[in-house]
């Protein structure tokens, strides 16, 4: 370990994603800081981290000075880490939660008697590429429609690579994932909600890289390509200096872009606010977002825009009774009560929209129990082969005529069920001027068109 008397004692709180980044570019090489622990999360999702043995970031990215990698332990725990290892300071790494929250988390760290801060835009790396970064202000904005309809123009004329926000939810910890086509992503044995993240870019012909040491993951992207769009998970902040920086909000949580980290900090940071899902939102909730924004951001540029949903064929919806499988994250700790799925089958005439949660079972029935917000729809989550299980299961003891799948993904590929499965797709469409199109065309020489 490092030594010395000015030595900084830190942990480091995560849900193994951020946490790691800013350690691996702000703390690995401080020869005046050890990183004695990460604390992960509760889980967000249940069953996103298992129980078990105790993991640990490992020492080949850990740097010399961690020579035993670093542990990962509960954020439970925090106290009594800060306390055993004689913690000096607690840093805050991880997204998508309330201002009351990171405070609450400040609170137990000044408490125990450790400093407490946040990284900033010193994380942010420098590429040698224009970066256009799409983020959000929540989870389940529709980041994903965004991000693919960009580098649909860029690729137009340019070779685009499209980098992810981490999700490591194994122990691989692989430095660098470079995904070009579906067999890649069962080669790598990724869960359900990566490939909602990763499928529908390489279904659109976009190479995907994410991984754990983004400065390694920069390097191979920008070998590879001539623009990078960097397409972020939750609301985190952008990993790599933007050029260009695309910011989404969602009028159907009003206020939320004011009450969440780092979501505000995205919104007092955009070039461009994309205001989605306009056409199923209130036009009061639509302005409160609009005032929200330019209070912030004075200088903000704001496109309107839609979610419009489809499906192959809206006449198997017509009549029938309907399970509503939506995209996980957004409708557990993203707080949306429902997604495209539920849209689909209200907009296509279903007869019913069947309640799947008296059939919930194992890790499905805690994600009800946790998150009762949710109306009649199902998360599609599968961080685990045991969590796939319990779905499967759930599904099962549905009585219902057909799914509507209301993810970014191929449910049916990866779920062995008696129904049929409909995939809904959701593409964003913008209202007037700007457009994305033209946002690129404005901006054409400083991201190398």
């Amino acid at each position: 370990m490092f030594v010395g008397d000015m030595t900084r004692r830190t942990v480091i709180m995560g849900a193994a994603g951020r946490d790691f980044h800013d350690f691996n570019v702000c703390f690995r090489d401080d020869p005046d800081r050890e990183v004695v622990a990460f604390t992960r999360a509760p889980n967000q999702n249940v069953g996103e981290l298992p129980d078990g043995p105790e993991r640990v970031y490992p020492a080949r990215l850990a740097g010399e000075g961690h020579p035993d990698g670093i542990p990962i332990v509960p954020e439970a725990d925090l106290e009594s880490v800060i306390e055993s290892r004689n913690v000096d300071e607690v840093v805050f790494s991880y997204s998508d939660v309330s201002h009351e929250h990171v405070m609450n988390q400040a609170s137990r760290a000044l408490a125990a008697g450790a400093d407490f801060h946040v990284v900033g835009q010193s994380m942010m790396l420098q590429a040698e590429v224009p970066v256009i970064a799409v983020d959000a202000v929540r989870t389940g904005c529709g980041k994903s429609s965004v991000a693919r309809k960009l580098a649909d123009i860029l690729g137009e004329s340019v070779d685009v690579a499209v980098v992810r926000e981490p999700m490591p939810y194994g122990d691989a910890f692989e430095s660098v994932s470079r995904f070009e086509a579906l067999a890649d992503l069962d080669a790598a044995g990724v869960t359900i909600e990566e490939r909602e993240e990763y499928e529908h870019h390489l279904a659109a012909g976009h190479v995907v890289f994410a991984g754990v040491d983004y400065g390694a993951v920069l390097d191979q992207a920008q070998a590879e390509a001539d623009v990078i769009v960097w397409d972020g998970g939750n609301n985190e902040l952008p990993f790599f200096e933007p050029d260009l920086h695309v910011v989404l909000a969602d009028p159907l949580r009003p206020g939320h872009e004011i009450r969440y980290h780092p979501g505000e900090t995205n919104l007092r940071l955009a070039d461009y606010l994309l205001i989605n899902k306009e056409n199923s939102a209130r036009a009061a909730d639509i302005q409160t977002v609009v005032e929200n924004a330019i209070d912030r951001n004075p200088d903000v540029e704001i496109i309107h825009a839609d979610s419009v949903v489809t499906v192959p064929d809206p006449t198997r919806i017509e009549g029938q009774r309907v399970l509503a499988v939506e995209d996980g994250p957004t409708v557990t700790h993203g707080g949306a009560a429902s997604g495209a799925a539920l849209i689909a089958a209200e907009q296509f005439g279903a007869a019913e929209i069947v309640d799947p949660r008296p059939g919930a079972v194992g890790s499905i029935a805690r994600v009800f129990e946790r998150y009762d917000h949710l109306g009649p729809v199902l998360p599609a989550m599968g961080y685990s082969p045991a969590q796939i299980a319990d779905l499967e299961q759930t599904i099962a003891n549905v009585d219902c005529d057909l799914i509507l799948a209301g993810t970014p993904i191929d449910l049916g590929r990866l779920l062995d069920v008696d129904v049929p499965i409909v995939n809904v797709r959701y593409d964003v469409e913008e209202r007037g001027t700007p457009t994305l199109r033209s946002m690129v065309e404005s901006h054409a020489e400083e991201i190398g068109l």
